[in-house]
């Protein structure tokens, strides 16, 4: 018998699967209509169009099911949540477009109504969301709308997951218990902890453990069976550099996926567009500073006017990268390749004019375009470097999940140049690493907009 058992939440008794389809499915309607009177000056919607309204709206609606958009939002931020909304938008315009041409309807239907209609329901189905979260999260800052939770495990992990709980309080999680545990427990406290639990009245028991405390998992599981709290699994990995780390589904089994690269097919198709539309853009922007500084490396220094290096690409695969050359012709035996330090007696004067301002970076632009690098990514190095530095930085080569690119989050923030000790090598691989465990196109603009401010021209490039 279940005692003192919380009260359900606002989001448990009314939860988004219920409600927000019909929301979508209701800001299509209003609109269709709204975009028909705008179109014809009439609120009297002909037939046609109300079918087409329908047809639309449970689109959105399939799509949205389809994309289990509709569930885990107390746990999902909100800029994800309208990502994925403009995604399923997108797809919807896609498939009424396609359909409406397939059927040879378009004479039928005004375009002006179709793009309308699909506009103002994303704009509505979207202000409606940010409301609702706006509201919870007002909610939960209240102490209202929580979520007990009963915590598990060794006090250093249960103070890791409190802090993250206070750093997120709009997810609105609340401590209901703890029961610390330092090695094994026995039958008594199995016995306690499941107790304690039941007292509590927790809606979940987080199981915050260490892998190597993975065993005691199921015990734990057992001595729960009779709760109807929802359990969670929080494994400790502080000690391990993990990248893009989920839950996934193979060959009918569950992963923990622990280093994965974050780019989906769907990531993969946005960041190529981005990398298309901008480098053309750069590209073209710069082409008349690209021609004064050939005719200028032409002019002054003998030698071609590229330098042209095979550096590590993405997934370790090696490319050749494109700059204007800086240095004077010169060979280093036995494939060695030494980086350019300040005062290097290689570098020429315009050279080092081109290195100070990144300008030497300029056909690499030509490198994005081909497919092999992106505007934005971990930089990419020589060969003999990923060579020396993959064996003595334990996740040197997990930056290499993604193409290199231009920039970088370690470059905006200050880690370029030489890396002359390994301690500066970590702190840009670290860097490196943030940047692909939390990728967005978003963040890429970011690191293009700081490289345009004040990214260009950096004490450490020489």
């Amino acid at each position: 018998m279940q005692r003192n058992r919380s009260r359900r939440t606002v989001t448990e008794r009314f939860p988004a699967q219920v409600f927000v389809p019909l929301v979508d499915a209701g800001a299509v309607m209003v609109s269709g209509v709204l975009a028909y009177f705008i179109r014809f000056g009439s609120a009297d919607v002909h037939d046609r169009f109300l079918v087409g309204m329908l047809i639309i709206a449970a689109f959105v609606v399939m799509a949205n099911f389809i994309d289990n958009s509709y569930a885990r939002w107390r746990t999902t931020r909100l800029s994800r949540i309208l990502f994925r909304l403009l995604f399923i938008w997108i797809i919807v315009t896609l498939l009424a477009t396609s359909i409406i041409y397939l059927a040879e309807a378009s004479v039928r239907y005004s375009r002006l109504w179709l793009g309308m209609t699909l506009l103002f329901s994303f704009f509505l189905s979207a202000g409606f969301r940010v409301l609702v979260m706006l509201l919870l999260k007002r909610a939960r800052a209240l102490g209202k709308n929580l979520r007990g939770v009963f915590l598990v495990g060794p006090q250093d992990n249960l103070l890791n997951v409190a802090r993250g709980m206070r750093r997120t309080p709009g997810e609105g999680f609340a401590i209901s218990g703890v029961q610390r545990l330092m090695d094994t427990p026995d039958e008594t406290c199995l016995e306690d902890l499941a107790r304690r639990v039941e007292e509590s009245g927790a809606r979940e028991v987080w199981l915050c453990l260490p892998l190597e405390m993975g065993g005691t998992v199921r015990q734990i599981m057992f001595a729960l069976r009779h709760q109807t709290a929802e359990v969670r699994f929080l494994p400790e990995f502080q000690d391990m550099k993990l990248l893009n780390h989920r839950i996934s589904e193979v060959a009918g089994r569950f992963s923990i996926d622990l280093s994965v690269t974050p780019m989906t097919e769907t990531a993969r198709f946005f960041k190529r567009v981005e990398d298309v539309v901008l480098g053309s853009f750069f590209l073209l922007l710069s082409l008349p500073i690209c021609a004064v500084i050939a005719i200028v490396l032409k002019w002054q220094h003998p030698g071609p006017i590229l330098f042209k290096q095979y550096r590590a690409g993405v997934n370790g695969e090696s490319f050749e990268v494109y700059k204007f050359r800086s240095m004077e012709v010169h060979d280093e035996p036995g494939g060695h390749v030494t980086q350019a330090r300040r005062g290097d007696p290689r570098v020429t004067k315009f050279g080092a004019f081109l290195r100070r301002t990144s300008l030497d970076e300029l056909p690499q632009f030509y490198n994005v375009l081909q497919g092999r690098m992106s505007i934005v990514g971990p930089r990419p190095h020589a060969l003999v470097h990923n060579e020396y530095y993959k064996e003595v930085i334990e996740s040197y080569m997990k930056r290499h999940k993604v193409k290199p690119g231009i920039t970088g989050w370690a470059q905006v923030n200050g880690f370029r140049g030489v890396t002359d000790t390994v301690e500066k090598m970590e702190k840009r691989v670290e860097h490196d690493l943030w940047y692909i465990d939390n990728w967005s196109l978003r963040l890429d603009l970011r690191i293009i907009w700081m490289t345009i401010i004040h990214g260009f021209v950096h004490k450490n490039a020489y």
